[in-house]
């Protein structure tokens, strides 16, 4: 499948997504590719129902709610997503760095004019659980993420992890799915006090079943919907769980990955880049977030905005050199309706 676009972001963690507004703003067309399943990165994977408090103009903000406004914000731009893929090769397709092929690893091939990469702390994914056929239900019975408890209405699952995500989520299922299964090595987890005190709660009160200590040990179904869950002990007992929907929350996989063979210039696992424009050493790639490093940087989701808007109007101006560009506030210039 071949695409052509204007700007490829790679990550679709808040500050990617922010990137989208500002190309936008200033008439680029984006894609965006993430290997989550989801958008929104580790606010979505790691922490949907904490609280965020260094936003400004939000007091206090959840990590879903931050995505779900910032989803809304870029949708009059039509991004397009690829999402549950990684980008694999990234190859210059002229001398000035204003063409480039971008290809993933489901064959998806896009042809842009300059890359953002916002890869947050780099090309990370889920740490998938060692079962045989795991991949024979991913995408329609086992997801390592989820966009919203709604999605899991009436639905029979089986949550495996002791941290935060798995706290959380069987929080906010417990009174939406019709059965929740906690699945968790030891009787004690790892999330905040609070949060595992709210669950045990809920065990208590029959909403959320314990299934401690005990971990994942094979799933059965058939075309690619999952019917029951086994889970064993350390001694070898055995359960079988009835289930349509595993949600394994073991944290994410986190390393460059392919990006370490771009020709990057790297500082410990991290891009270097211009703080003024947020440009790496390779004409047409720019990085901003949580992997790029320059001196005196602040790992801050504000501070990644704005990188988004410094990198956009690096673009604007490599892209349109001759153009002459009037600075217009998005109070005098307004945004498109979307479509």
């Amino acid at each position: 499948m071949h695409h052509q676009t204007d700007i490829v972001v790679i990550g679709a963690g808040p500050v990617g997504l922010f990137s989208v507004f500002q190309c936008g703003m200033l008439g680029f067309k984006c894609h965006v590719i993430d290997a989550l399943e989801v958008i929104g990165g580790q606010c979505s994977a790691l922490y949907p129902d904490k609280p965020i408090y260094d936003i400004p103009a939000y007091p206090t903000i959840t990590g879903a709610s931050l995505v779900e406004n910032l989803a809304e914000q870029i949708a009059p731009f039509n991004p397009v997503y690829h999402l549950n893929q990684q980008v694999v090769a990234l190859r210059q397709l002229d001398a000035h760095g204003q063409s480039w092929s971008v290809k993933t690893s489901k064959g998806v091939e896009i042809q842009a004019r300059s890359i953002i990469v916002a890869a947050g702390v780099g090309a990370f994914g889920p740490n998938r659980p060692p079962l045989a056929n795991i991949e024979e239900f991913e995408g329609s019975s086992v997801f390592y993420a989820i966009r919203s408890s709604a999605d899991m209405k009436g639905r029979r699952v089986v949550i495996a992890g002791g941290g935060d995500a798995a706290v959380d989520w069987a929080i906010a299922l417990a009174d939406v799915a019709q059965h929740v299964y906690v699945v968790h090595r030891r009787d004690k987890f790892r999330a905040m006090p609070e949060s595992e005190a709210r669950l045990r709660a809920l065990a208590e009160a029959g909403k959320v079943e314990l299934v401690v200590p005990y971990q994942l040990h094979a799933l059965h179904g058939d075309n690619r919907q999952l019917a029951q869950v086994e889970v064993a002990t350390l001694n070898g007992d055995v359960r079988t769980l009835s289930a349509d929907t595993l949600l394994p929350f073991f944290g994410l996989s986190m390393n460059l990955g392919p990006i370490a063979e771009w020709g990057l210039g790297l500082e410990r696992n991290h891009i270097l880049v211009d703080p003024a424009t947020a440009a790496t050493n390779r004409p047409g790639v720019y990085a901003i977030g949580d992997i790029a490093t320059y001196p005196h940087k602040l790992k801050l989701i504000l501070c990644g905005f704005a990188e988004a808007a410094q990198a956009a109007h690096a673009i604007r101006h490599a892209l349109q050199p001759n153009e002459i560009f009037h600075f217009e506030y998005s109070t005098t210039k307004g945004v498109p309706l979307a479509a």
